[in-house]
């Protein structure tokens, strides 16, 4: 937690009327992955303790339109908001103020909405005292932060990335997946192409955006010409992305346009010539990945999520490279060395049991 200090500064900053334009949680199970591979990164990105219960995060403007994030400690509250807002219900998040841990200047996340009735976001004059005015990581080009990012979205569309690969190499999705018949390791096909671009939240579930005050939070139009994130578009982003499916109301995510691989192995090599290098990240990652079951990684790297029939999704996240699995299927890997591709890595006889052993030892949403 913070120091009493901290939290008196906290109430003394929400003293003013805070509009609430969106909210995430900041727990061991769930946190905004652009921000850390890990729970205690996360933290550690807005200057917070790695806290076993976790935090909740309100982010909004204050009356002069400021940017303030205020971190709470009752992570139940919370999560009823963004439940709410993600079935289109209205939810007046109002902490109490006896559990604001802190109020920092500046928000952590890209958000596209602002306050009606106030100046466009801006950031707060810094204090020589207070704390550091939190920005969101860049993810203008590849890097970790985009990849983390494109792990999340291919989470979502799962399906879609799952039935471009080949059934005579991977097997039918889910049940009755072909193994390797070699018993060798693990192999990854040609990687999918991909453009990986940030897109900004625009808050809180799929409906109206609530806030503090009653009134709908509204996206800056033309008659401001204000942007309310702290940086544009991608320009890697080719035209017509298509944005995942939220399940979480306010967790930066990525937009993905999907690109076929070359047919020809010639075009394939020209475009990537270090594509020997791809396969030895790809084993790399898997070797690091099973690593974690003899040195257990620091609280969070691997993550446990709902999965339709029984299964479960997992996503870990390591130095390099990001891994998105179904525990009854295969695994997509992301590497920081290999931008925008998607590696697919077949289920032969070693994945089930290395998914079975992640799944046990991943921290899952309470």
């Amino acid at each position: 937690m913070t120091g009493t200090d901290e939290v008196e500064a906290a109430a003394t900053a929400t003293d003013e009327a805070l509009y609430v334009l969106t909210a995430a949680l900041l727990t061991p199970a769930q946190f905004p992955s652009v921000l850390g591979d890990d729970y205690p990164e996360a933290c550690a990105a807005l200057g917070l303790g790695p806290y076993a219960q976790g935090y909740g995060l309100v982010l909004g403007q204050d009356g002069a339109g400021a940017r303030w994030t205020v971190v709470v400690d009752d992570v139940s509250l919370v999560a009823v908001a963004i439940a709410s807002w993600d079935c289109g219900m209205e939810y007046d998040l109002s902490p109490d103020d006896r559990t604001v841990v802190a109020a920092l200047p500046g928000w952590p996340l890209e958000l596209v909405v602002a306050a009606p009735n106030v100046p466009a976001p801006h950031d707060p004059e810094p204090h020589p005292d207070g704390p550091r005015t939190l920005t969101p990581p860049d993810t203008s080009e590849w890097g970790p932060a985009q990849r983390r990012l494109g792990a999340d979205a291919v989470a979502l569309q799962w399906t879609m990335w799952r039935e471009q690969l080949d059934p005579d190499t991977f097997g039918p999705p889910a049940a009755g997946a072909a193994r390797d018949e070699s018993g060798a390791a693990s192999e990854h096909a040609e990687p999918h192409e991909v453009t990986v671009a940030p897109s900004k939240s625009s808050g809180a579930g799929s409906g109206d955006m609530p806030e503090a005050t009653g009134h709908d939070a509204e996206e800056p139009g033309a008659e401001k010409g204000e942007e309310t994130g702290e940086s544009g578009e991608s320009g890697s982003s080719a035209g017509g992305a298509a944005s995942p499916d939220r399940h979480d109301a306010v967790e930066s995510d990525a937009a993905l346009e999907h690109g076929v691989p070359d047919a020809d192995d010639a075009e394939h090599e020209r475009q990537h010539p270090n594509a020997p290098g791809e396969k030895t990240g790809v084993q790399r990652a898997l070797a690091e990945l099973r690593g974690y079951l003899d040195s257990a990684p620091p609280l969070g790297r691997v993550r446990s999520a709902f999965a339709p029939g029984g299964a479960r999704t997992l996503r870990a996240d390591g130095p390099g490279w990001s891994v998105v699995a179904r525990t009854d299927d295969v695994a997509f890997v992301l590497l920081d060395e290999c931008p925008g591709d998607v590696h697919p890595v077949a289920r032969d006889e070693e994945l089930p049991a290395l998914l079975r052993s992640l799944e046990a030892m991943a921290v899952r949403p309470s």
